[in-house]
């Protein structure tokens, strides 16, 4: 028979690295330090009541052409190479889903981020994902020309309800729609734990929390932005705070483990209930 499946969905920057993925390399080829570009694009963004995703994403395609530099998939998969992840993350997984299947129990990993899907498939965890839901480019004779995915904070709430209906493009808008009973749904909300760092994250995380899943605030283990996390869990927007190391024995381990030893134990009371 199929194991029940619990999804673990992540944010990224911030989340399981330490900082915006564009700040590892990639924006200094451009010949700018972070702090510049992302002022540039705010200031777009304000001067026009723009969206702060797609500005940044046009920014970055004006900059590279003012540069030189050609923003290709290999390029851009470079770049996702360089980029640093917190304590733990690279080991995460197999732990975590060893942990799950243990309790017959099968583990999905889904990002839904607001950083660039290219980047992403050039860092050595991208495999662990069954899917990645971000922002993206089109490309016009191998170079990327205009956004093809802009993933904003409310944008990111679409994909919760793909992930529970098990619809994995992010171009659909017909089968993430349909009335589908909720006992037929392959991921239930109640069996999503969610991870995010910040203000694009909170939509989801109070999403998952109303609708009986576990969200998760992490901040970085120097304790900085510690007070932002905390005052997610003080306006009852999250479930927990944990430090952004995934080392096997830390806190956010013992959280997570915790949770899936609840979602097993539900599952038991509810198969009771006849």
């Amino acid at each position: 028979m199929t194991r029940p499946t619990v999804a673990l969905i992540y944010d990224f920057d911030g989340t399981l690295s330490p900082a915006n993925m564009q700040e590892f390399g990639l924006i200094q080829t451009f010949g700018k330090n972070p702090g510049i570009f992302w002022e540039k694009s705010n200031q777009l963004s304000e001067e026009n009541d723009a969206s702060e995703i797609l500005c940044y994403m046009k920014t970055m395609i004006d900059e590279a052409k003012e540069a030189g530099v050609h923003l290709t998939r290999d390029n851009f998969r470079k770049f996702g190479s360089m980029v640093k992840l917190y304590p733990g993350v690279r080991e995460w997984f197999s732990l975590i889903n060893s942990y799950g299947a243990q309790r017959g129990l099968d583990i999905e990993h889904y990002i839904n981020s607001s950083g660039l899907t290219e980047m992403i498939e050039g860092t050595d965890i991208y495999h662990e994902f069954k899917k990645v839901y971000a922002c993206s480019f089109l490309y016009d004779n191998g170079e990327a020309v205009w956004p093809a995915v802009a993933v904003d904070y409310t944008a990111k709430t679409q994909f919760l309800f793909k992930i529970n209906k098990g619809v994995m493009s992010i171009r659909d808008h017909t089968l993430v729609n349909r009335y589908l009973p909720e006992k037929s749904r392959p991921v239930p909300f109640s069996r999503m734990i969610y991870f995010g760092d910040g203000a694009t994250d909170i939509p989801c995380m109070k999403l998952v929390k109303q609708f009986g899943g576990y969200s998760i605030a992490v901040y970085n283990p120097d304790g900085r932005q510690k007070e932002t996390s905390e005052r997610l869990l003080y306006e009852e927007r999250v479930h927990f705070v944990c430090p952004a190391d995934y080392t096997e024995g830390k806190r956010i381990y013992q959280v997570v483990t915790a949770v899936i030893d609840k979602i097993k134990a539900d599952l038991g009371i509810d198969s009771l209930k006849g």
